[in-house]
């Protein structure tokens, strides 16, 4: 049973700038909701209760956010707006939050890396709250059943279109069911004419805890930063990986563009509905 999931929310946020000079941008409100608690709250409706953040300086936000705030509390009670907090007490009362330090931007490996003292030697789910994911399920609750059979790190993937492809990590597989590819080969942001297909991997993981170990023995890569895709390359090599085509909708949210669909999607289906 799978119960801990790292978020890991060290970056800058440097495309939204001046926005996040001083906010993180894993705040930034998508309609009446930051960023990171749609991802919160997708990990604990799959049952990842146990909450790990990998922070950085001055994103001390985040834990305020899944904190009590008592002055808030008090101005607010009886009154007709403490029902805008119903969503937040919701979070609170069902999930538990961590936090660890994140030293330097040594890529998202290193990050993985530094959650291992908040998940110890079981299998845990990752979410990079960048890439907001909407389905009737959701990708994690998908991912945790898929793990619950093959008990192997799974990755989510999408098909993305030939001039997105150097954005992404990115898989070659062989079907061995439906929408979920055996891993032979990962390639970390390749030209398109270098990538072995399109099918992208975006920010939902389930991963064994030997990927620590793994990610120790990794060198840098790509940017001179510890590549999570080597790591999980090597780890298919030597056992099993899993890709798993997910159903739903992905916004990157890392970009102003993502953003905004993010938030006309969510304000048009969801908080209008």
């Amino acid at each position: 049973m799978i119960k801990k999931c790292l978020f890991p929310v060290a970056g800058y946020g440097t495309r939204f700038l001046p926005a996040t000079k001083s906010m993180p941008k894993e705040m930034l409100p998508v309609v009446n909701k930051p960023l990171v608690q749609y991802g919160v709250e997708e990990a604990i409706e799959a049952g990842l209760t146990e909450v790990g953040f990998v922070t950085g300086r001055g994103k001390r936000a985040i834990a305020d956010h899944f904190d009590v705030s008592y002055e808030l509390e008090h101005q607010i009670a009886g009154s007709s707006k403490e029902q805008y907090l119903t969503s937040i007490r919701d979070v609170m009362a069902k999930g538990s939050f961590s936090f660890t330090r994140q030293a330097s931007m040594a890529g998202l490996g290193d990050a993985i890396l530094n959650g291992r003292r908040l998940i110890g030697s079981e299998p845990f789910g990752v979410v990079l709250s960048d890439d907001l994911c909407v389905a009737e399920e959701g990708v994690l609750s998908q991912m945790v059943k898929l793990y619950k059979q093959f008990r192997c790190s799974i990755v989510a993937v999408q098909e993305v279109a030939q001039e997105d492809i150097h954005k992404f990590g990115v898989i070659d597989g062989e079907q061995i069911k439906d929408g979920i590819y055996q891993v032979n080969n990962m390639v970390e942001k390749p030209e398109a004419k270098d990538a072995p297909s399109n099918l992208a991997i975006i920010g939902r993981y389930i991963l064994t805890p030997d990927i620590f170990e793994i990610i120790e023995n990794t060198p840098p890569g790509k940017n001179d930063e510890v590549q999570l895709t080597d790591a999980l390359m090597t780890q298919a090599k030597d056992g099993c990986v899993l890709a798993y085509k997910f159903k739903g909708k992905r916004f990157d949210c890392g970009s102003v563009s993502g953003f905004v669909d993010a938030t006309n999607y969510v304000y048009e289906n969801i908080y209008n509905a």
